[in-house]
Parts: structure tokens; sequence; C-alpha cells
């Protein structure tokens, strides 16, 4: 079965979701889980014809004890089609939620943020005809939402619920998807990280030869050479004030 869409909200699961709750994924069990009964009321209906078919005066009894316990069995397929379709398994952006129950509603709910693990089971049969068993942990403790058998396809039902708890956007429709590139809300201001800030400024660094004295040159003698960027001399070139006049007193008794 399909899963629904968020925006889907099937009748009867409006009452138990909370207002503001956004619907992730809802879908009934898997249609094998009525495989049995199904095969059970067709094999019931074969023998009763067959009996009664072969049936004389002495044995017609036996014929209507066939008949009424197919009947017994249509019966039970009914209730059986009438409780599947009344049965949900429901994700939320905040809950994962078991409705079931035919003449008594019940309903089991575990918060996302309490799963502490959850995996599934696919067997032999079930990998064959799309269905998995989900198996639900919060904090070690017994739930009532332990186990989740029937759900159909799993692989993307288990995907779609992690990605919520994760809270991973998953691409629509499990396309290939690229990556958007990174914008901001000033298309004029480029997004650069402090990597390579450095390595521009590095990259934009200009050789210059310091002048004579003990503190620019190296050990042998020879004068240092450093790397200075544009930054560094658009700063030192802006603080300089300019040349400062002498004021020993020899050049006050000039004045």
């Amino acid at each position: 079965m399909a899963l629904l869409r968020s925006t889907e909200v099937p009748a009867g699961l409006a009452p138990i979701l909370l207002p503001g709750e956004r619907l992730v994924t809802a879908v009934r069990a898997h249609w094998a889980k009525l495989a049995e009964p199904v095969a059970t009321t067709t094999l019931g209906f074969i023998a009763a014809i067959w009996v009664d078919s072969n049936v004389t005066k002495s044995t017609q009894l036996v014929g209507t004890a066939f008949w009424w316990l197919f009947l017994a069995l249509l019966a039970r397929l009914v209730w059986c089609l009438v409780d599947w379709s009344h049965n949900w398994f429901v994700a939320t952006d905040k809950r994962l939620l078991l409705r079931y129950g035919l003449v008594t509603h019940k309903v089991a709910m575990m918060p996302l943020l309490k799963v502490t693990d959850m995996s599934y089971v696919r067997s032999i049969p079930g990998q064959f005809l799309g269905y998995g068993k989900f198996v639900l942990e919060s904090a070690g403790q017994d739930q009532a939402l332990r186990e989740v058998k029937w759900v159909p396809n799993p692989d993307r039902t288990y995907r779609d619920i992690c990605a919520e708890i994760f809270h991973i956007v998953p691409p629509p429709g499990d396309e290939d998807f690229e990556v958007p590139a990174l914008e901001t809300d000033f298309p004029d201001v480029s997004v650069r990280n402090p990597v390579t800030d450095r390595l521009d400024s590095y990259s934009r660094a200009m050789p210059v030869q310091r002048p004579g004295g003990s503190r620019g040159r190296q050990q042998d003698g020879r004068p240092e050479t450093v790397y200075e960027s544009r930054e560094l001399k658009r700063r030192r070139r802006g603080a300089d004030t300019g040349p400062i006049w002498p004021t020993d007193e020899r050049d006050m008794s000039d004045e």
C-alpha cells in the first residue's frame, strides 16, 4: 500500500491528531495479513461443496455442518476485513501512534523524543511480498507500542520516520537530488570562512625587506625578508601621522 502524503489525513485519524501536528506517514497493515482468513474461507467453501455433493440421506447432517462451518469462516473473514480497515500505524512530527480495535477503539502512543531504538525485521515471505515488523524501544521500558507487524513498504517507512527523528528532510520521491548552494539574505556579501580568508591573505602578501638593525636582521647578519599583506600595509599607512618636529633645547632657542 502506498504511503499517504503529509497533507492527507485519513478518515478516523483526525480525532487523535493534535492541533498543529503534522502527519508524516499513515499506513494500514499489509494485505498479506488477510491471506490466511481468505485462504481458510476459500478452503471451507470448497469442502462444503464437495461434501454436499457426496452426501446421502443418512449423511445429510454432515453436509449441513460443513455449510455452517463455511458461514462461520465467512463471518470471520468479514470481521477481519472491517478490523483491517480500522487499524492504522501513524507517524507524526511529534509521536508514533497505533490505532486499532473495532468495537473498542484503542490508541498506543510513543513520543519521538522517547524512541531510543527502532528496527524492523523482514522474513522471507515479507521480502517477497513487501512487508515487515517494526520493533520500537524506549529507554529500556516495555511499551504498548513495542511491535508493529505487517508494515507495508518497511524500507521507505523506516527512512521517513528516521528522517523525522533526526530532522532530515528526505528527497521527494526518493529521487537523486543535488545539495543546493548556500545562499544568504545579502546577495552582495559573499559567503566565506576563516580558512579561506587566511589563505587569500597569504596569497596577496608581498615580500618586504626590513631595514637594518638588530631587530630587522637574522642571526647571520643578512636582512630579514618578511611577507606583508596589503591589509597590514594599509593599516600601517593609515596610522602614519607624518614627521614629528624636534623639541630639543637647541631647536627651541633658534625659534
